[in-house]
């Protein structure tokens, strides 16, 4: 990972596909994690359930994080949040601040995560301090080094606000969609980024709150992003590998800019 991570250091952001998987793993794939890399400053961008074991998979030392942004508040992009923090307190021995920023209410669910999955562990007296930035599309943001654009998505509400995100550095775009069914938002989302990263769970199956590849085919010319990869993938939508026109995600899949 290092090696690759200096062969792509010139660009103006890396993005290391850590976990590109759905809720149950699908494919062997872990959970949604993407780490971003923007000059010298560091982010994951959500940071699922398995993240904890793809980071040291991939030998990725976290104290250089300095950000974690997260889509929405469901376990495979969320849940990795809890084992992130002790990690920090107790491994890694964060000395560095660490930023968690995401939609409107984002510490709370932060700090209730990690009472629910370590009760009494939100009481710990950190050795680093943590500072919660909330996104929106109304609160545009700065982290890590890059500029934060926010857009609402349609998944579940009980898990969000659920966005999609645009990330700007250097003159370059990068657009992930998160977890979302089509929504008209999916349009300025993706107008003149330079790579849409975008949720394709099912193939033909027309679901209330993800994405279908019939559907998204059906609006492509929508898209005007000259570069679409497909992440998220269900086991249906993984049963197809015929060519297409867009491209798959897979783990340790880098995207540079």
């Amino acid at each position: 990972m290092h090696d690759v991570r200096h062969a792509v250091a010139l660009h103006a952001m890396n993005i290391t596909i850590l976990g590109s998987g759905d809720a149950f793993g699908s494919g062997g794939r872990f959970n949604t994690c993407l780490h971003v890399e923007a000059g010298k400053q560091r982010m994951l961008l959500d940071c699922g359930s398995s993240s904890m074991v793809a980071l040291n998979k991939a030998g990725i030392a976290r104290n250089g994080i300095s950000t974690l942004l997260f889509t929405h508040f469901h376990g495979d992009h969320f849940g990795g949040l809890p084992g992130f923090l002790l990690d920090a307190q107790f491994v890694s021995r964060r000395k560095e601040p660490l930023t968690i920023a995401g939609p409107v209410g984002v510490e709370h669910r932060a700090w209730h995560a990690l009472d629910a999955d370590f009760p009494g562990a939100a009481t710990n007296i950190w050795r680093f301090p943590i500072e919660f930035v909330e996104v929106s599309p109304e609160q545009p943001a700065t982290l890590a080094g890059l500029e934060i654009a926010a857009f609402a998505m349609v998944h579940d509400e009980r898990a969000g606000p659920c966005q999609g995100y645009r990330l700007s550095h250097g003159g370059k775009v990068f657009a992930f969609s998160g977890d979302t069914a089509w929504t008209q938002a999916l349009i300025p989302l993706a107008a003149g980024a330079d790579v849409l990263l975008v949720e394709c769970y099912a193939y033909d199956l027309q679901l209330a709150n993800h994405l279908d590849y019939r559907t998204l085919a059906a609006h492509r010319a929508e898209l005007a992003t000259p570069r679409i990869i497909l992440t998220h993938m269900g086991l249906g939508m993984l049963a197809h590998q015929e060519p297409l026109p867009e491209e798959r995600a897979h783990d340790g899949m880098v995207i540079a800019l």
